[in-house]
């Protein structure tokens, strides 16, 4: 796999399995609930907003740290999209007073990778597959559920009126399609078993 051209100007550092925050911009970090709480880890990498789209993972509050939860399920038919704009908005408006974001569910592989995606398409114009190519060379772990990438893929129709990722038919039900090579060696590897 090719590494991606750095559209940020930042030196994107991958991330040992889901620990610390992953930066993604210079003002866009990820992770899970865990490393939301590491005072140390937020101060030193001057988080001035954190972002937590879970209905499970608490937060514990730091002075000079402003604090928003978006209560959603880490289910399929959760519906992110209604707040896509809201959560876009908030990092970017952040980023205009030179802040930095800390957006984390509990584990920082779904809901809050399915809203990082979001906001680059809204606020670095990347298509859908270049923004998830990019968030998955800085956090290798994420993987929004199919009923985010089906939001996802209508946002992306949303704003740019047409789509680089679409669902697909598989062996495990309907996927996005640049899981396709992933399923095919799962299979082939007996994973799990071929379709009839």
């Amino acid at each position: 796999m090719t590494t991606p051209l750095c559209p940020f100007p930042i030196q994107a550092v991958r991330q040992p399995a889901a620990h610390g925050l992953s930066q993604i911009t210079k003002s866009l970090y990820l992770s899970n609930a865990v490393a939301a709480k590491d005072r140390f880890m937020l101060s030193t990498n001057h988080i001035t907003m954190v972002i937590n789209v879970s209905v499970e993972a608490t937060d514990i509050f730091f002075e000079d740290i402003q604090y928003i939860k978006v209560p959603l399920a880490d289910a399929p038919n959760s519906r992110l999209y209604h707040f896509f704009d809201f959560i876009a908005d908030r990092i970017h408006s952040v980023e205009m007073m030179q802040g930095r974001t800390l957006l984390h569910c509990a584990a920082g592989v779904s809901r809050s990778a399915t809203f990082c995606l979001a906001y680059l398409m809204k606020y670095h114009s990347m298509s859908l597959l270049d923004a998830h190519t990019w968030t998955k060379f800085c956090r290798s772990t994420i993987r929004p559920n199919n009923g985010f990438w089906e939001q996802l893929i209508h946002y992306e129709f949303k704003l740019f009126g047409k789509n680089t990722v679409h669902m697909i038919s598989s062996s495990l039900g309907m996927i996005p399609d640049i899981y396709k090579k992933e399923i095919c060696l799962m299979t082939l590897m007996g994973v799990i078993p071929a379709s009839r």
